[in-house]
Parts: structure tokens; C-alpha cells; sequence
């Protein structure tokens, strides 16, 4: 299992970002995926899920801000964060399946003016 995430980084209250993560050695297409996320000092939360079918299940208070989806034939999963806030700061990970100990490296989305 290896898992990629990418498009981190600094953006503005308000502002948007896409995540994307990039996943090999698995099945991807009928796997589902996960997108949690550690603040500074804090626990890893979830996120949101998708299902191999692009079934989408988001914590309380993120639908509607974040937009998790993915592309099967590229084997990528995605995250579009909107109106991101300074409380939306935070490692990023992509997991494997509902579990959280596959994942990747992670990538920090920083929400600061």
C-alpha cells in the first residue's frame, strides 16, 4: 500500500485548496477511502469517506466546505477544501479503506492571514 497526498499549504480565511492524494499496490477501485486530519495538538479526526462508488459520508460540520471525490481509472482520491477557517488547519492524511493506520505522509494545510 502506498499513499501520496499532495496540495497542501498556505491559504487565506475564506480561501479554497484541493488535496489530492495518489494511491498504488491496492485495488483502488473497490476500496474505500478516507481523508482524516490531525490539527496541531490534537487527535486525528475523520474527515470524510467515499466509496468505491463515489458514496460520500463527511463529519458534522464539514459537508457543505469540503468535497471529497476521486477518480478510479487514475487510482486518486480527492479533498476541495472551501471556506477553509483557521480551525481547518491541520495534517492531512488519505487512508485506506475506514481504518486510519494506512495512510500516507500526510500534507499540512495552513489557514492563516
Amino acid at each position: 500500500v502506498r499513499l501520496v497526498e499532495s496540495g497542501g499549504g498556505l491559504v487565506e480565511p475564506g480561501g479554497s485548496l484541493r488535496l489530492s492524494c495518489a494511491a498504488s499496490g491496492f485495488t483502488f477501485g473497490a476500496t474505500y477511502m478516507t481523508w482524516i486530519r490531525q490539527p496541531p495538538g490534537k487527535a486525528l479526526e475523520r474527515v470524510a469517506n467515499i466509496s468505491p462508488s463515489g458514496n460520500t459520508y463527511y463529519a458534522e460540520g464539514l459537508q457543505g466546505r469540503f468535497t471529497v471525490s476521486r477518480d478510479n481509472a487514475k487510482s486518486m482520491l480527492y479533498l476541495r477544501l472551501t471556506s477553509v477557517k483557521t480551525e481547518d488547519t491541520a495534517m492531512y492524511y488519505c487512508t485506506k479503506g475506514t481504518g486510519w493506520t494506512d495512510r500516507g505522509q500526510g500534507t499540512q494545510v495552513t489557514v492563516s492571514s
